[in-house]
Formats: structure tokens, C-alpha cells, sequence
């Protein structure tokens, strides 16, 4: 049985990840920064699929410490963990220094440990974060000294960067295999009672009511089952190898728009009316999680996906299920 190790198995795509890898025969071993969320996990992972082959690790992004050790008895990995804020922090080094180092930190005890090839999970953010109108596809790269783009986005812009220099970098005799996946806007079932993640406390104020108006923001999304299936394909697929792979639909989402199908599905707390842009730039002035917005407003850029639907045979699942398929979690586990 081939094993495959992924980092931040707390959170939410490993999660999915984790019983996909599961589900098709893989032994995983998940890492975690603190071991107490070990039963957290297993309690998430056991609600699709038994356990028995998942075991956990301790690994720090910004500590050697575990990662050689780690790797040893593992075919494959597959690299989530990676900090994530719905506010901009005072710092942006508190989000590009664990992405980046941590990436790297991924790569060379993988590479040591003679892994077969690396998943490592960007995001459409080191995508098109720099652009306001336009498509982008798996050729195109954020600008990080944009005035549009955010920290967050700069750390996973910068990190992906980093992993392709390591890769590009290795001697031929000795080259380990990698492949980058990058979702959008991820949606669906939350599994474990974690709702501090950025989709699902989105989701959560949007049917809570605590969103006065909706701000015109639209992302490119993507249902969580199809990341975890694509991290899948992407690790075992020969041809993935090398290869940059978009994992949303071509048309972003406006917020809006999520919020008429979720008020439509009996969520009436949401409160159907737009937010003026030039209304939330003035509240960003004093307001630092309005700020960290102020960026995305008004942007629609599609993204071409059809190098992940022509290399890994994808057909995307339909967006609107898992809108409503995430507020039900959401409000399941509020009510347990």
C-alpha cells in the first residue's frame, strides 16, 4: 500500500484530500502543528470513509524538526498547509515567510527522502490577483508589487515561485517529479467543527446576517470534492508532471450571486442588497478587515482551465449544490 503524507491535515482540503487518497487504497499520514487535533480529524475523516490506514505526524512550517523522519516510509506528498487571514496582518512577512519556507522546507526532506513527486497547492491567487479585467490561465502569474494585491496573495505567489525555482533547479540525474494545483474559491461540506476558515466563515456570516450588504466581489470557485479529486489525478498522472494546474470554473461567482442561491434555499437571514464600492473604500480607511477587500472590488477575470480538464480528464462539478451542501454543514455543526 503506497502512502502519501499531507501537511495541514487539519484543515479543510486536506480533509477531503485525505479521504479521497483513502477511499482509492492510499495509507496517509497527515501532519499537524499540534497533535491534540489529531481526534478533530479523525473524527472528520471517519464521517466518509474508516480510518485504520490514517496516522499523524508534528510538523512546524518554520521548524526542521520531524520533516526527514516524516518522509521516510512515504511514496508521495502532498503539500496544503499554508497560513491563511481574512484580515491583513501588520506584517506581511507573518504570511510569506511560513508559505515560503515552508514550501521549500516540503521540498528538500521530500527530495532527500527519494519521495516520487510532490502536489503542492497554490492557489488561483498567484493566478490573477494582480488583474481587474482580462483572462488568466496556468501561464499566468500575480504581480506582487501590484497596488490590487493582498499579503496572503503575495505569500502564495511567492511560494509557488519558490517551489518552481527548486524544481527547475535539481540536476537531471535526480529529478523528483512535482506537480502545483491551484483552486479558486473553494465550497462545499465542511467536515470537522473548524469554521475558521476563510470559505466557510464567508458562508457562515452570509447566512448568519451579519453582512448589512454584499460587496461586489466575484471569484473564480470550486467545489472541495473536485480539489481533493484533482490533487488525486495530479499525483498520479504522468503527464501531470512539471505542470500547473487551475482548479476552478471559467467564470467567477459574484457574491451576490451565492447569496440569492443560499437565500433561495431558506437561508432568509441574508440580506439581499449590494454594498456601493465607494462606500466600503471609505469604511477600509478605518476598518482593517473592510481594507484587506478593498483590492478584489469590482474585479471579473475569468480563468482558463482547460489544461486541468484536457491533462486530468476533469468535468466540474456544479457550483450551486456545493454552495448549499457548505451552508447546511455549517449550520449542522452550529447545532450540535
Amino acid at each position: 500500500m503506497e502512502k502519501v503524507l499531507v501537511t495541514g491535515a487539519s484543515g479543510y482540503i486536506a480533509e477531503h484530500c485525505i479521504i479521497e487518497l483513502l477511499e482509492n487504497g492510499y495509507a496517509v499520514k497527515g501532519s499537524l502543528r499540534n497533535m491534540n487535533r489529531e481526534q478533530e480529524v479523525r473524527t472528520a475523516v471517519k464521517t466518509a470513509v474508516d480510518d485504520s490506514n490514517l496516522g499523524f505526524c508534528e510538523l512546524d512550517l518554520l521548524k526542521d524538526d520531524g520533516w526527514s523522519d516524516a518522509m521516510v516510509d512515504c511514496d508521495f506528498v502532498m503539500h496544503l498547509a499554508s497560513p491563511f487571514v481574512l484580515e491583513n496582518p501588520k506584517d506581511e512577512n507573518e504570511l510569506i515567510k511560513p508559505a515560503k519556507e515552508g514550501t521549500l522546507r516540503t521540498l528538500a526532506a521530500a527530495k532527500k527522502a527519494g519521495i516520487k513527486r510532490v502536489v503542492v497547492t497554490s492557489s488561483t491567487a498567484a493566478v490573477n490577483s494582480h488583474m481587474k479585467t482580462g483572462t488568466s490561465d496556468h501561464n499566468t502569474w500575480t504581480d506582487v508589487n501590484s497596488k490590487y494585491v493582498t499579503p496572503y496573495q503575495k505569500s502564495k505567489t511567492i511560494a509557488e515561485k519558490a517551489a518552481w525555482n527548486f524544481f527547475n533547479d535539481q540536476s537531471d540525474d535526480n529529478k523528483m517529479e512535482m506537480t502545483v494545483v491551484n483552486p479558486g474559491g473553494v465550497m462545499g461540506p465542511q467536515l470537522g467543527k473548524d469554521l475558521d476558515g476563510a470559505s466557510t466563515q464567508i458562508i457562515s456570516q452570509l447566512i448568519s446576517g451579519k453582512f448589512p450588504m454584499i460587496p461586489a466581489l466575484s471569484f473564480p470557485f470550486v467545489d472541495v470534492r473536485d480539489v481533493a479529486k484533482l490533487h488525486l489525478k495530479a499525483m498520479i498522472t504522468p503527464e501531470a508532471n512539471g505542470k500547473r494546474f487551475i482548479a476552478a470554473h471559467t467564470k467567477p461567482t459574484w457574491m451576490y450571486e451565492i447569496a440569492e442561491i443560499l437565500y433561495n434555499a431558506g437561508y432568509n437571514k441574508i440580506k439581499l442588497k449590494k454594498a456601493p464600492s465607494f462606500m466600503l473604500k471609505l469604511i477600509g480607511l478605518i476598518d482593517n478587515q473592510t481594507k484587506s477587500l478593498v483590492p478584489m472590488l469590482d474585479k471579473f477575470v475569468p480563468t482558463d482551465n482547460s489544461q486541468t480538464v484536457e491533462i486530468l480528464k476533469w468535468k466540474p462539478m456544479p457550483l450551486e449544490q456545493a454552495f448549499i451542501e457548505h451552508a447546511k454543514s455549517i449550520t449542522e455543526i452550529k447545532n450540535s
